[in-house]
């Protein structure tokens, strides 16, 4: 972990999304897990170093580029069973509110998906800032949430044979960021 001061890291931010991951676990068949990404987004946002109340975050993730390295299943997650990207073809979700503990974030905010918003609050690890080869200030988070996809109406299922269903209703939202400062205040 690095030794800067948060106070130090204060600025305007744009994620890099060549080293950052959003990803998804869901389990299948009531007995394995299901791992995924979406390799399309953008996000941005200010990060208060000495007041992280003030800090904000935006994130927008195109719905189509979902994989989870199986091209059928990932059709299907892409239609109207699911995610139906051509009606909503992407994923946002905006801070409403951050609260520190120590090096660690909740920051609260709306995620909406399929035209469905509702608040969810994820739990933001600090890993780190440094100043790459290329002279980029970098700050790097890492933390995951979990959420009930029904209740942004992605409730496609299939009953299994032996009794339960095929998809997990229970989805942990996964987030690896890595991000350059552009602004070292608030724009």
């Amino acid at each position: 972990m690095s030794t800067t001061a948060l106070s130090e890291l204060t600025g305007t931010y744009a994620i890099d999304p060549t080293h950052s991951r959003v990803g998804f676990v869901a389990r299948h068949a009531m007995v394995t897990k299901v791992r995924g990404s979406f390799n399309e987004f953008v996000g941005s946002g200010f990060f208060d170093g000495d007041d992280p109340s003030n800090s904000k975050l935006s994130l927008t993730i195109e719905a189509k580029s979902i994989d989870t390295r199986n091209a059928d299943r990932d059709g299907h997650l892409r239609s109207n069973d699911f995610f139906d990207m051509d009606t909503y073809p992407q994923i946002t979700f905006v801070s409403t509110g951050v609260v520190a503990n120590g090096e660690t974030y909740e920051v609260s905010g709306d995620l909406t998906i399929k035209d469905v918003t509702r608040p969810v609050t994820v739990g933001l690890e600090y890993t780190g800032a440094a100043v790459d080869p290329f002279n980029n200030s970098r700050i790097g988070f890492e933390g995951s949430t979990t959420i009930n996809r029904k209740d942004w109406n992605v409730s496609w299922n299939a009953p299994l044979e032996a009794g339960g269903v095929l998809v997990g209703e229970k989805v942990v939202l996964e987030f690896e960021v890595s991000a350059i400062r552009s602004e070292p205040t608030e724009a």
